[in-house]
């Protein structure tokens, strides 16, 4: 701003010292026009009025001699050079200092077509430069003053702009895991305003980021307790008292069941875990959906028998490009889940239609309540009370993590005689 009002000045005192000094130009050709109209014989060159007491006035021949002035014994204006320029046709404009007269003068010397003599008149630019004085005076004061208001008001446009972010600068400062609070939005609809309205889009997603973790947390600590506390507790009870050994054969198999659920337990929660980091990696090949199928079939087989029930596999012939050990692994958790807390017959099948490949567990239980649908597939969800006890909660997630890798999803209804959880894969996985 002090650069913009220093080049403002200048360029004001220039352009008005140059306005007045074409005045006094103007000034001066119109009486050179005049005095070139007078004979030779009237009295003075310029109208005394009209010089004001500020213009000399000198007739000089073509060498530079007087031949009459205004006042009286005026000294030549023009030396014999300048003089002999403007006899032979040139017009002189020039400022000039003249002895004996005060200050800066403005001359202009014209030829007289008459008898080429020469007509010479000079003003005083004392006018001139008492206004350019006091402009000078003016601005050196405005300018200080300007670049002060300026200054304050820059400043106080610069604090309002500002203060919307300060605000949002202390809100975030105070905002914690404790307390996730929103940044506030300024009412103007601006850039400051939709970084706000950004911030707290992020904000939220945070903390529902933050939320799901420590849910997350809080369900696999509680998970992980159970199987836990029931390994030491039959530790601790194996060893109250003596005990007979197939009595400490019994307590070790009791441990190692618990021990192998944690094992489970903890590969679900990796999994889920790498999920978290991004898409599940998967390794996908050509792979025959009837001997995946036949395979999960067949590995559950001696354990449906044990609880009186059947597993069959349908083939149909289909071929997919996906990873193999997913498909069993999410396969397998579908068939556990109908094993342990469906009902009858447990059928594997797959259904093709617009590009996708369905493969389909279903058995011949009561289903899942219609609030649970909804919310099936994700962590920690278990529909106890219509489906028994046990489990984690994790597998049908991981059902979902699987599907979601290859590019499909998972879906679970309730059919005409039991439930239906399948898996939906592009045939071009």
């Amino acid at each position: 701003m002090a650069a913009v009002l220093a080049a403002l000045s200048v360029l004001v005192y220039v352009r008005v010292g140059n306005a007045l000094l074409s005045s006094v130009d103007q000034t001066l050709r119109a009486q050179a026009h005049e005095a070139l109209t007078h004979k030779p014989n009237e009295r003075g060159i310029v109208d005394p009025d009209a010089s004001g007491g500020t213009t000399l006035a000198e007739v000089l021949d073509a060498n530079g001699s007087t031949i009459r002035s205004t006042p009286a014994r005026l000294a030549p204006l023009l030396d014999a050079s300048s003089a002999a320029h403007v006899a032979a046709g040139a017009t002189l404009h020039r400022t000039v200092t003249i002895r004996r007269f005060a200050g800066t003068w403005r001359l202009i010397a014209v030829r007289s077509s008459r008898d080429r003599s020469v007509v010479v008149l000079a003003r005083s630019l004392s006018s001139r430069d008492e206004t350019l004085d006091r402009l000078l005076r003016e601005l050196l004061i405005a300018s200080p003053l300007a670049l002060l208001v300026a200054s304050l008001a820059g400043y106080g446009l610069a604090a309002a702009a500002l203060r919307p972010v300060e605000a949002m600068r202390r809100r975030a400062a105070a905002i914690t895991a404790v307390s996730p609070t929103l940044l506030p939005v300024p009412r103007a609809n601006d850039e400051i305003s939709r970084l706000a309205i950004t911030l707290n889009d992020m904000l939220t997603r945070l903390r529902a980021s933050f939320e799901h973790e420590r849910r997350f947390v809080a369900d696999a600590s509680h998970e992980l307790r159970t199987p836990l506390a029931l390994l030491r507790t039959e530790l601790e009870l194996a060893l109250r008292r003596p005990r007979t050994p197939a009595e400490l054969e019994a307590a070790l198999r009791s441990a190692a069941e618990e021990t192998v659920r944690l094992s489970r337990l903890a590969d679900d929660l990796l999994l889920i875990a790498r999920a978290e980091q991004g898409t599940l990696p998967i390794r996908p090949r050509e792979l025959e959906v009837d001997t995946l199928l036949a395979e999960v079939a067949a590995r559950f087989h001696s354990r449906a028998e044990q609880l009186g029930r059947t597993i069959s596999a349908t083939t149909t012939g289909e071929i997919v490009r996906a990873d193999g050990d997913r498909l069993d692994q999410a396969l397998s958790n579908l068939v556990e889940n109908a094993l342990a807390h469906g009902g009858g017959d447990v059928r594997l099948h797959t259904v093709s239609r617009d590009g996708v490949l369905e493969l389909h567990v279903t058995d011949g239980g009561p289903g899942f309540p219609a609030a649970f649908l909804d919310r099936a597939f994700d962590r920690f969800s278990r529909a106890d009370n219509a489906r028994g006890r046990g489990g984690a909660g994790l597998g049908l997630s991981i059902v979902g993590l699987i599907a979601e890798a290859h590019g499909g999803r998972a879906v679970a209804a309730n059919g005409g005689n039991g439930t239906d959880v399948w898996l939906e894969l592009p045939v071009q996985a």
